[in-house]
């Protein structure tokens, strides 16, 4: 028997001498160790500094990004906002032009003929004009129709029409224009799609 040990009792302590120490023990070993030596002190509290400056960096950095992704946003809202700006406006002068399109549909070759009317109408169509001028600087245009493949997007289906000519789903008839503002919808069209008989 060595230094008084029972073989057992060796075998033992060597193996609690392999095992490693939990973390609570760990922790506990290096309070220990950081009581006797002011420099493992010093380290310890140099690291948790560098750690608190590391988390105080990472804040100020995602803080930053934050702040710069809002800015974006926010000048993104603002030219929208502008380009926009008209659209209530824009919806109300539809229904203008829906208004003035339908009084000269409606007049006859009969009275076009006729001096007096025709010079009232010549009046009419010109408003009519500027009022497309006026779309056309703003941006308004009108949604091709007649011809064009239903697009749920920029068309609203109202009917289905037999026809033996047009391919399925191809619009054939249109009872109400339809208009973008730029890129964005203003109004569907109101349309017929052909259907097969």
């Amino acid at each position: 028997m060595k230094d008084g040990m029972t073989e057992d009792e060796k075998l033992q302590d060597s193996e609690q001498s392999d095992r490693k120490p939990s973390a609570a023990e760990a922790e506990e070993i290096r309070k220990e160790t950081a009581e006797e030596s002011p420099e493992l002190a010093e380290h310890d509290r140099l690291a948790e500094l560098e750690k608190a400056l590391e988390d105080a960096h990472s804040k100020a950095l995602y803080a930053a990004a934050e702040t710069q992704n809002v800015r974006r946003r926010l000048e993104a809202e603002k030219v929208q906002a502008a380009a926009y700006a008209s659209t209530g406006f824009a919806r109300d002068m539809l229904a203008i032009k829906d208004h003035l399109d339908r009084a000269l549909a409606a007049v006859s070759d009969e009275l076009r003929a006729d001096q007096t009317a025709a010079n009232f109408l010549a009046g009419i169509e010109a408003t009519a004009r500027e009022l497309e001028a006026a779309f056309a600087r703003q941006g308004i245009t009108r949604i091709q129709s007649i011809g064009e493949k239903l697009d749920p997007h920029r068309h609203q289906a109202m009917i289905e029409v037999p026809s033996e000519t047009a391919e399925p789903g191809t619009i054939v008839e249109e009872m109400q224009a339809g208009y973008m503002l730029k890129d964005r919808l203003l109004r569907p069209a109101l349309v017929g799609v052909a259907k097969a008989p």
